[in-house]
């Protein structure tokens, strides 16, 4: 009989143990069976999943971002092509208001001041370089009065009711290149 009761007593401890080592893990909720290669080998295949996931979030970043880069630096690129110039025909426009003066005298009859066909060809010549470049001479004679494009020299009392707020007269005209203004147009606006 103590036999027996010894076999029981060793029954159940070596029970106990097992239930104990088939125990859920808290955190995961999966078995804990030490001696189980499967739940080994799972838990592992999770791991190995969360790091691929990992890098690959990393990787479409990092390539998402160098795509920005080579966008951004091509667009600076085109920008600098662009203006380039800029400065070199910003010099140039004093020369060719000058041109313009003299041309407008020369084309008024009660002087006696001549615009040569040579300095035409000049003229004419410098313009169309000039425009091939992207310069745009600004239309403002006549046109509503915008800070924007314009900046006012002096008002003076308009000649007419519709000419109220409007330009009257160009000073000095302006100009854009490829649609970006590098002068204002001075201007005389009618109040």
């Amino acid at each position: 009989m103590v036999d027996q009761q010894e076999r029981r007593g060793e029954d159940f401890a070596e029970e106990q143990s097992k239930a104990e080592s088939q125990e859920k893990d808290p955190q995961t909720g999966e078995q804990n069976d030490e001696n189980n290669p499967a739940a080994a080998e799972t838990g592992e295949r999770e791991a190995l999943k969360k790091d691929y996931q990992d890098l690959k979030d990393k990787y479409l970043r990092l390539y998402a971002e160098f795509d920005n880069y080579k966008k951004r630096t091509i667009r600076e690129k085109v920008d600098l092509m662009n203006t380039a110039a800029r400065d070199t025909i910003t010099a140039l426009l004093p020369v060719l208001d000058d041109f313009d003066r003299a041309k407008k005298i020369a084309e008024d009859e009660s002087t006696a001041e001549t615009f040569s066909e040579g300095v035409r060809l000049v003229y004419n010549k410098l313009y169309n370089i000039l425009e091939q470049k992207g310069l745009e001479p600004m239309e403002s004679d006549g046109e509503p009065f915008d800070p924007e494009l314009h900046e006012a020299f002096t008002e003076i009392p308009a000649p007419s009711e519709e000419m109220k707020g409007r330009v009257v007269d160009t000073i000095e005209k302006g100009f854009k290149l490829k649609d970006k203004i590098i002068r204002h147009a001075k201007v005389v606006v009618g109040k």
